[in-house]
């Protein structure tokens, strides 16, 4: 899905096309709407005590947020394939882990950047701790990275395969 260098991020066609049809949303019909939300609620009066105006506001303003999080993402954004299944840990790949070792005590996360992240599995960027201990290296093996307080921790890599999203 994606992979994050310097100055690019990685995306697969499919991935591009849909936060690119965010992105026209939110710059063409989301704008008109929020648009008439805020000229109905100036029309109500007193804009000082009208809660309905400033809703509008503040939802316009977290709006054009996106919006330029968005046209930042895509301007830089490289189309590619997704990562080959050939046992190597890389961003846009399900990575389950085992903690210390301990086959019983497993996670299994989608490594990717956050525009990914939902609810069906949970998401790791490739700059965390984590994301970044395990990119690169193959199935089977262990590796340590290290915990935000300094010390170090180790997983076995048990699995890594292409996320289907």
């Amino acid at each position: 899905m994606t992979q994050t260098s310097e100055n690019a991020t990685w995306l697969t066609q499919e991935a591009y096309n849909k936060l690119k049809d965010e992105l026209d949303y939110l710059t063409g019909r989301a704008r008109t709407e929020i648009s008439a939300k805020i000229a109905a609620a100036r029309e109500e009066g007193d804009l000082r005590e009208n809660g309905g105006y400033h809703a509008a506001k503040e939802e316009q303003g977290k709006q054009e947020l996106r919006v330029r999080q968005l046209t930042q993402l895509l301007e830089s954004a490289k189309v590619g394939e997704a990562p080959a299944a050939d046992g190597s840990v890389a961003p846009g790949m399900v990575v389950t882990i085992a903690f210390d070792g301990d086959e019983d005590d497993t996670l299994a996360f989608l490594l990717a950047s956050r525009e990914y992240a939902s609810a069906d599995i949970e998401t790791y960027s490739p700059q965390s701790p984590l994301g970044a201990g395990v990119t690169g290296h193959r199935i089977g093996e262990t590796v340590e990275y290290e915990l935000p307080n300094g010390k170090t921790a180790s997983v076995k890599i048990l699995k890594a395969e292409p996320y289907k999203g």
